[in-house]
C-alpha cells in the first residue's frame, strides 16, 4: 500500500481502508481549501491500485468498509471505477461500503446511466462538498458550479440509487454574508434531501487565498456566537425528509446532531439556549479544533 503526499478522509471514514485512486483533487481551485495545493492531478496507474488492492486483502481481508482518495476519485473514467469495485469486492469478502469525495462537476460529467453501473457494483456513499447555497459565495470561493448545478449534481447523484451526503461550511460567507449563506444553504440542501448532511466551521488555512484576503481585510470571519447564529439558522431552513445531522466535525465549537426532521426543534432550542448564556464553557476551546 502506497500513499502520495497527505490523504484525507471524512470522520465517518475513519475505520475504511483508504485506497488511493487518484492524486490531488481535479478542480483544485477552492480559495479555502489547502488540502491538496502541493499535488497536479492525476489518476494513478491500474496496476498499481490493483497491486494495493491486494496487499491490503492481504493484511486485512475482514476489511467492511473502503473509501476511495483523494479529493475527487469520482473524477476517474468509469471504467477505471468499475474495475477497481469489482476487484475490491472480489478481494474483500465482507465488504459492505465503499464511499468516495464526489465533486459537483465530476458527478455532472457522468451519465445517469454510468451513476447507475457505479452503483450496481457496489459504490454505495457520495460525499458532496455543498459548502454553500448562496451563487455568491459559491462564485467568491471559485467553487465551479452554480446552486441550481450543484442541485442538478445532487439530485442526479441520488437518483442512480446512490447515497448522499453534503458537506457545508459555516462562516464561509464571512460576517456580512453569514445569514444570507445559511438560509440559501438550508433551502438548497432540502432541494437535494439527502441521506446525510454535515457542518462544518471554516478554519482559514495559512496556505490558502482565503488566508491573504483575511490578511488584507477583506473577509471577516464570524465570531463563535455569529457562527452558532449561522448554524441555527441553517437548521431553522431544512426541510428534508430522513436525514442524520451532524455538525460535530473537529472544527466546530458545540458538537451536535441528530435525526431530522424529528430532532430539529430539539437542536434549534439548544443552539438559542447556548447562544443565550454565551458562556465560553460550552464551546470546544480553540486549541482542539481541527480543520
Amino acid at each position: 500500500m502506497r500513499y502520495e503526499g497527505d490523504i484525507y478522509r471524512p470522520p465517518s471514514e475513519a475505520r475504511s481502508y483508504l485506497l488511493q485512486c487518484t492524486i490531488g483533487c481535479s478542480h483544485n481551485q477552492c480559495t479555502f481549501c489547502g488540502m491538496y495545493k502541493n499535488k497536479k492531478y492525476r489518476v494513478r496507474e491500474m496496476d498499481e491500485i490493483m497491486i494495493d488492492i491486494g496487499l491490503a486483502a492481504l493484511h486485512y481481508p475482514k476489511t467492511e468498509k473502503v473509501f476511495l482518495c483523494d479529493g475527487d476519485a469520482l473524477a476517474m473514467p468509469t471504467s477505471d471505477l468499475l474495475r477497481i469495485l469489482t476487484r475490491l469486492y472480489e478481494s474483500f469478502p465482507r465488504l459492505k461500503h465503499v464511499g468516495i469525495y464526489a465533486g459537483p462537476k465530476s458527478i455532472l460529467d457522468k451519465t445517469g446511466e454510468e451513476l447507475r453501473d457505479l452503483y450496481k457494483a457496489g459504490l454505495t456513499l457520495g460525499y458532496l462538498g455543498v459548502e454553500s447555497g448562496d451563487d455568491e459565495v459559491l462564485k467568491k470561493v471559485k467553487k465551479g458550479v452554480s446552486a441550481a448545478e450543484m442541485l442538478e449534481a445532487g439530485r442526479k447523484f441520488r437518483a442512480a440509487g446512490l447515497k448522499l451526503s453534503c458537506m457545508i461550511i459555516l462562516g464561509l460567507a464571512g460576517r456580512e454574508g453569514s445569514l444570507n449563506h445559511a438560509r440559501a444553504s438550508g433551502i438548497l440542501l432540502s432541494a437535494i434531501d439527502p441521506e446525510y448532511i454535515a457542518a462544518l466551521t471554516l478554519t482559514v488555512r495559512p496556505d490558502t487565498k482565503l488566508a491573504q484576503q483575511v490578511e488584507r481585510g477583506e473577509f471577516v470571519l464570524p465570531d463563535q456566537w455569529e457562527l452558532l447564529m449561522e448554524l441555527k439558522e441553517l437548521v431553522s431552513h431544512l426541510t428534508v425528509k430522513n436525514c442524520l445531522f451532524r455538525s460535530n466535525h473537529a472544527s466546530n465549537y458545540l458538537p451536535i446532531g441528530g435525526h431530522l426532521p424529528e430532532d430539529k426543534e430539539s437542536i434549534i432550542a439548544l443552539l438559542e439556549r447556548v447562544i443565550a448564556a454565551r458562556n465560553q464553557e460550552y464551546l470546544r476551546p480553540e486549541y482542539l479544533r481541527g480543520y
